[in-house]
């Protein structure tokens, strides 16, 4: 316990103990015992106010660290601290050039093509310059088939470089996702890449971001430092250092927090929402996610119940995701039709299907299904975002009641992005919680190519359905790049998606909440998931 340790008064450790177990058990202490923390690493020391280390949690860890071989949305918790863009949303959700200086649309010979000039004097935290080679080698890398992000850039055929500080992307079609992938193309070190390969990419990434790798321990933290080059003043860390602790469960995560031991988390618990809002000195703020859930259901599969359009339908009826936002997720959740407001494709007019058990066994009876039916239903634990295991319990519980009986097998982030992965082993032969995001304020075209358009040749890597009068559409979707077409288009496919309740059951956007001790002066931003560490520093009157 931790009146046992070293290093501190006993008086000291036992009145931590005393406090801290009014509010967790003692097991759950044991756990951040075992997670490495310790009150000696808060987030700053006050006897080493110079010092400036700061110590954070996140509730979920990446997978990769490589932006040109990323697939999952968590992964940009870690990506975000190394790696920048050529654009950026700012808070106010505008976006605005980043690493490109200036870059303009255009078309030649009948063909669509993107000139980029990047900022010059930009440098990796190896000390090499960055060039326009280095976006030719990272579009060489990404395009290759075997690649999982290659689908991003199907439509760019060639990227040419036209000096040291320009280059140009030349399209074989038009190309509507581009944009909001921030040009898609990340800053990477062609040489350092070339030199160490994937695995040393993974050991010690290298880009051209606000903060530099120190260490990494699997499953327990990684450590950063500032670095003191970047090129972007305006944003440079205000502290030294910065330790990153991974702690999944909820409660050990604000136990962290309470005893001090970290001063910053993400994916506050919902319920604690209001209790953080209450401590002395701590911030706490919520934002829309640009993340958006769904409940994937396997249609392909023609020995499936979901590939009747039937049993979706009940299954989309049996829910009464209103009731899960307000009693489960309290209030921290936007429920969507399609796409949550302010998207591409947005329509007010089309509504969520409505909670109704009775109509739901109705369509079961129809479908064949008279005594129900059993399922495999595969639920995600780590709170990739809040509460999303005690969502998805909720859901397949409303399944229960009309019939739809869940096996549930409880997956962490490793096991469950592995599932949902089209052709990966085991089969996703069931239904799954799933999410893809949009970004902020949202356009759903590149997510739409993952999980509604049938998989194949770098489509639907995540998708369980296959239409192709659907495929055409999201193909259009794409090729269409004068906003008003893009809109209208994006609309109609939201509709015929909701008719056939293709791709997914969408049920809300989370809002994620984030609180920091009033030491910090720290603004999110929507990079990482809002998770981004641009820019934080102390407050004057902390240093």
């Amino acid at each position: 316990m931790f009146c046992d340790r070293r290093g501190g008064s006993r008086r000291k450790w036992r009145a931590i103990e005393q406090r801290t177990c009014t509010m967790v058990r003692g097991g759950i202490m044991r756990a951040v015992l075992l997670a490495g923390l310790s009150l000696q690493q808060s987030v700053y020391a006050e006897d080493r106010p110079g010092d400036r280390h700061v110590t954070i949690a996140f509730g979920a860890e990446p997978t990769q660290v490589d932006p040109m071989r990323s697939s999952a949305g968590v992964d940009a918790y870690f990506i975000d601290l190394f790696y920048e863009g050529l654009t950026t949303v700012q808070p106010d959700l505008k976006r605005v050039n980043w690493l490109a200086e200036s870059w303009e649309l255009g078309e030649e010979a009948g063909k669509t093509f993107i000139d980029v000039k990047i900022r010059e004097g930009v440098r990796f935290h190896n000390g090499e310059t960055l060039t326009a080679h280095d976006y030719r080698y990272a579009y060489e890398v990404m395009r290759d088939p075997s690649n999982r992000a290659s689908g991003q850039l199907r439509y760019i055929e060639a990227v040419t470089v036209l000096s040291d500080y320009r280059f140009r992307m030349i399209f074989s079609q038009p190309d509507a996702s581009v944009i909001p992938l921030d040009l898609i193309l990340p800053a990477v070190p062609r040489g350092y890449f070339e030199d160490v390969g994937v695995d040393g990419v993974q050991k010690h990434p290298i880009g051209t971001g606000p903060w530099k790798f120190v260490s990494r321990k699997l499953r327990e933290e990684l450590v950063v430092e500032r670095n003191d080059d970047y090129w972007n003043k305006d944003f440079m860390p205000g502290i030294k250092r910065l330790t990153i602790k991974i702690i999944p469960e909820d409660t050990t995560r604000v136990a962290a927090f309470k005893t001090g031991a970290v001063d910053w988390i993400d994916a506050v618990p919902p319920a604690q929402i209001e209790s953080f809002k209450a401590m002395p000195g701590v911030r706490v703020q919520s934002m829309a996610a640009p993340n958006n859930l769904f409940l994937s259901m396997q249609i392909i599969n023609r020995r499936s119940a979901t590939s009747d359009l039937r049993v979706r339908k009940a299954i989309a009826h049996a829910i009464d995701f209103e009731a899960i936002i307000q009693y489960i997720l309290y209030g921290q959740g936007i429920r969507t039709a399609q796409i949550a407001p302010g998207g591409v494709g947005y329509d007010p007019d089309l509504a969520p299907y409505p909670y109704d058990p009775d109509r739901a066994r109705e369509l079961l009876r129809e479908a064949g299904y008279e005594r129900g039916v059993n399922l495999p239903c595969y639920n995600l634990t780590t709170p990739r975002e809040p509460y999303i295991k005690e969502m998805g319990e909720a859901m397949f519980a409303y399944l229960g009641a009309v019939g739809i009986r869940c096996r549930i097998v409880q997956l962490e982030y490793g096991a469950w992005i592995n599932l949902i992965r089209v052709n990966a082993r085991p089969d996703m032969d069931g239904i799954v919680n799933g999410m893809w995001g949009q970004g902020l304020p949202g356009d759903p075209t590149d997510a739409w190519s993952g999980h509604l358009h049938s998989p194949g040749d770098g489509w639907g890597t995540y998708s369980y359905y296959s239409d192709p009068k659907m495929d055409g559409l999201i193909k259009q979707l794409r090729a269409t790049m004068p906003a008003a077409e893009h809109e209208a288009l994006a609309r109609k496919i939201a509709r015929l998606k909701h008719e056939q309740v293709a791709g997914g059951l969408p049920s809300y956007r989370p809002m994620i909440a984030l609180a920091w001790r009033d030491t910090l002066e720290f603004t999110p931003h929507p990079g990482a998931f809002w998770r981004s560490m641009r820019g934080v520093r102390m407050m004057e009157s902390a240093r």
